[in-house]
Parts: structure tokens; C-alpha cells; sequence
């Protein structure tokens, strides 16, 4: 349990400090907008193989009944859908919001993307919408990271590979999320102490959902621990695929450039995913085997 405890906050300092940064790098870096899809397709990439080889896999193992399949994939519908409507009401995965990288140099393309925003678009309310949106999509990544940590108790696996695929994918994710709204407060002009407070305050909410889940969850007894899990991996999964998705399928029905690198590096990041779960697998195959001797 301690050795749990410890890695919790490694991995909510690690978040804090990525998101922090990502913040920062706004007023700093400025994406172009090829730079941006290439980062955005191996972590679409890397977020896809987390959704489907570590927590739609993870659900299936712990939702009880002969149709944990059918609950599995319908959670995994209900986060779909829960980001389809974030996304609708909110429309906040932007990740391109200045005009450096929103343009498009005419010879990659003719179409005009309305996804991307100019300083002109840029309003209080925009920014509020994105803060928002994802702010909740921020807590829906806590409570996977809270909840897939729990497995490492249940199962008792390996310590270092409690929740490591979300972990990861959070890691990967949220220095973007942190650039995008940060980002957007500069191009609204906001100051440089609201902006600094909000990234703080950001930084801060995916630690802290992740321990409020871990400790919420080791509340329940461990037969309706491990239920709960099972339905929130699930949901997640659901997550994660389609903020993958988001990011992706806007880029590729409006732009035709830089094809072939920008679809290996979305491969490369499902590959890391499954090289990660594939290690997860003999690693825990391995433990099995040493408690069984």
C-alpha cells in the first residue's frame, strides 16, 4: 500500500509539473501548425492504444457477469458520448489557436478549416468555453488515473505498472490541454497573474481528482471495488478514444500535407501503447508464475 501511495505522488507531481510547463511554453513557443499535428498524432496514436489495450481490456477483467462484454462497451458508448457533447457545447480541443499557426501555406491545401482560431475569434467567452471543457475532461482523466492505480491493490501487480498506460497518457496529453488554454487567455489579453493562477490552478486539478478517486474508490468493499473499476475503465476508454479521434479526423478531412510522416507518427504512438501493454503482460505473467512457486 505504501509503495502504492508513494507512486501516486510521483505521478500526480510528474502531471502537475508537465501541465505547468505546457502552460509556460505558451508564452514562449509558438506551435506551427505541422509541428502541432505531428505532436497531436503520435499522442492521438499513443491514447487510442491506451483506450483499447489497457482500459477496455482492464473493464472486461473486472465488470462481473456473463455480459461484461455488453457493459463494457456500453460505458464505452457513454463516454463518447460525453465528450461528443463537451465538444458541442464547449468546443474546447483546440489546439491551434494564433494566427502563426493557424495558416496554412496555400500549396498544402485549398480548403478553408473553420476549426482553427484566429486572434480575431478569440473572446472571454471562447476562453471560457475552452477552460471548461477541458476542465471536465481533465476529471474524467483523473478518476481513470485513480481508478486504474486501484488495480495494482486488487490484482496485486507489480507496483510500477499500477496505472502506468494512463499515467502515461496523461503525461503525453497535458502539457497541449495546458498550451490551449493558457495560450488562449494570451491571444484575449489576460494578464500575466490570471494566466499564471489558471495554469496553476489547472496543473492542479488532474492530481487532485486522481487522489480523490484513489482514496474514494478504497472506501467501497473490494467485491464493489473492483465492479466500479471495471465501469470506469470502461468509460474511460471511451474517453480516450475520442479525444484520440478528435484530434485526429478534423486534421484529415481538411488537409491533405505532410501525410506520410504525420500517419507514421500516429502509428509509432499505438505501437508504444502496445509495446507497453505487451511489457505490462510478461511482466505480470512473470509475477504470476514467482507467487505460484
Amino acid at each position: 500500500m505504501n509503495d502504492i501511495l508513494l507512486l501516486l505522488i510521483v505521478y500526480s507531481t510528474a502531471i502537475f509539473a508537465v501541465s505547468l510547463l505546457g502552460g509556460k511554453l505558451s508564452a514562449i513557443v509558438t506551435m506551427t501548425h505541422t509541428r502541432t499535428q505531428l505532436v497531436m498524432s503520435l499522442v492521438a496514436g499513443f491514447l487510442l492504444g491506451v483506450a483499447m489495450y489497457h482500459l477496455l481490456l482492464h473493464s472486461l477483467e473486472d465488470i462481473p457477469g456473463p455480459h461484461a462484454g455488453e457493459i463494457a462497451v456500453g460505458c464505452a458508448v457513454l463516454g463518447v458520448i460525453m465528450i461528443i457533447v463537451l465538444l458541442r457545447i464547449f468546443r474546447f480541443h483546440h489546439h491551434e489557436f494564433d494566427q502563426d499557426a493557424a495558416q496554412i501555406p496555400d500549396h498544402h491545401d485549398h480548403h478553408d478549416h473553420h476549426d482553427h482560431q484566429d486572434s480575431k475569434d478569440v473572446n472571454p467567452r471562447s476562453v471560457f468555453g475552452v477552460a471548461t471543457g477541458l476542465g471536465l475532461h481533465t476529471i474524467t482523466e483523473g478518476i481513470a488515473l485513480g481508478a486504474s492505480m486501484r488495480i495494482g491493490l486488487i490484482h496485486n501487480e507489480g507496483t510500477v505498472l499500477a496505472g502506468l498506460g494512463v499515467f502515461l497518457a496523461i503525461m503525453l496529453h497535458k502539457p497541449l490541454d495546458a498550451y490551449s488554454i493558457i495560450g488562449l487567455m494570451r491571444v484575449s489579453g489576460y494578464g500575466n497573474r490570471t494566466c499564471t493562477l489558471t495554469n496553476v490552478g489547472f496543473a492542479l486539478l488532474c492530481p487532485l481528482i486522481t487522489v480523490l478517486t484513489f482514496l474514494g474508490v478504497g472506501l467501497l468493499s473490494q467485491l464493489n471495488e473492483m465492479h466500479v473499476i471495471g465501469y470506469v475503465m470502461a468509460f474511460a476508454a471511451g474517453v480516450f478514444l475520442c479525444i484520440s479521434l478528435s484530434d485526429l479526423l478534423p486534421e484529415i478531412q481538411f488537409h491533405s500535407h505532410d501525410r506520410g510522416m504525420l500517419i507514421l507518427a500516429f502509428l509509432i504512438g499505438i505501437g508504444l501503447a502496445y509495446a507497453l501493454f505487451h511489457f505490462e503482460s510478461e511482466t505480470m505473467h512473470g509475477l504470476d508464475t514467482l507467487h505460484s512457486h
